[in-house]
């Protein structure tokens, strides 16, 4: 009998979640666990995973001439998608006027200003945290911008030793096959922690809550499905000259684990074994760009701050000038750069 591929076996668990948190609700937090076990698994692998796979993609590259050029790029393209997925959010938001007619408790004025001053924290924080005064205090911390400062360092310091460098550079490269080997073995029991993250949200909440907001989510979950099927299908089919239909289908899992753990840190082991077995991305590229990617490539917070804006500039009754949504792409694509790859951080 033919095994059910790990890709299908997520689809299920992710259709069984949903119905089985209809049907029987809030009981349904009965196998939360599963779903915390295997996030706890996850962020167990993605700090050495990341550290080992980012100096080996460093130090593939063969020399810090050709590490600036992919980094240039991986940069430039990063910063492109963000700013056109926060003008599909705003185009989403001015197509289905989320923000009309909608009755929520506005925030107090403490609270506004809390949030203002958080942003402004968290702005300059990022700019200094970049650099860790511990590089193994980022590591055990699993601080991604942090631990990809420490690898890009480290690799570059591989490639400018050279010959004597050659051991390290072996124990990272051996590192990195065995990180790949655990996440493997952890990528075995995804479809359960799949279901047993998604399974307790819906049985918990339901679609009552969504209500009040349903308009925003249907403006989000457009801009995205857009996003996905017109902006990265034109970009994997014109720049990287491969079908957009096996793209889609060979990183399916990763982009179905990414909705349920609403984690791009977590998806990170899934995303990398997905590009390298299913679409056939060299381990060099990958291992360079992924982790750039889960950090600081995050298009779906882009696209939600587009609408998010466009909600709350129409729940006040104001109008947003030309200059004004200049303004607001120029910040929310740098404000992604910033935001955590974890559940709500954006």
């Amino acid at each position: 009998m033919k095994r059910i591929s790990l890709m299908n076996q997520i689809f299920i668990a992710f259709g069984l979640a949903v119905l089985f948190g209809v049907i029987f609700g809030p009981s349904m937090t009965i196998v939360e666990p599963l779903g915390d076990l295997f996030l706890r698994l996850i962020q167990f692998v993605i700090a050495p995973l990341v550290l080992a796979s980012l100096i080996v993609g460093v130090t593939s590259l063969g020399s810090g001439k050709q590490m600036l050029r992919l980094g240039g790029k991986t940069v430039a393209f990063f910063l492109l998608t963000s700013f056109v997925a926060v003008g599909i959010g705003l185009s989403m938001g001015y197509l289905y006027q989320p923000g009309t007619n909608v009755e929520i408790a506005e925030p107090t004025t403490e609270e506004a200003e809390e949030e203002v001053d958080e942003l402004d924290e968290s702005i300059v924080d990022i700019l200094i945290n970049i650099v860790p005064e511990n590089p193994f205090a980022g590591l055990a911390q699993t601080e991604m911008l942090q631990i990809i400062f420490f690898a890009l360092a480290l690799g570059v310091g591989i490639l400018l030793v050279g010959e004597k460098a050659e051991p390290v550079k072996k124990f990272f490269d051996g590192l990195a096959e065995v990180m790949f080997k655990v996440t493997s073995g952890i990528m075995m029991v995804a479809p359960l922690g799949v279901f047993g993250i998604l399974a307790p949200v819906v049985g918990e909440y339901g679609l009552e809550v969504l209500l009040p907001l349903i308009m925003v989510i249907v403006a989000v979950a457009t801009g995205c499905l857009l996003h996905i099927f017109a902006v990265y299908a034109s970009i994997v089919k014109l720049l990287g000259k491969i079908s957009p239909i096996k793209f889609l289908k060979g990183m399916s899992p990763a982009f179905l684990f990414a909705f349920s753990s609403a984690s791009s840190a977590a998806t990170l082991p899934l995303s990398m074994k997905n590009a390298q077995e299913n679409v056939g991305v060299s381990k060099s590229t990958s291992s360079f760009v992924l982790p750039f990617g889960a950090t600081i490539n995050m298009d779906g917070t882009a696209l939600y701050n587009g609408v998010a804006v466009v909600f709350i500039a129409q729940f006040y009754s104001e109008s947003l000038s030309a200059l004004d949504i200049v303004t607001v792409m120029l910040v929310a694509t740098l404000a992604a750069i910033g935001t955590a790859g974890v559940p709500g951080a954006g």
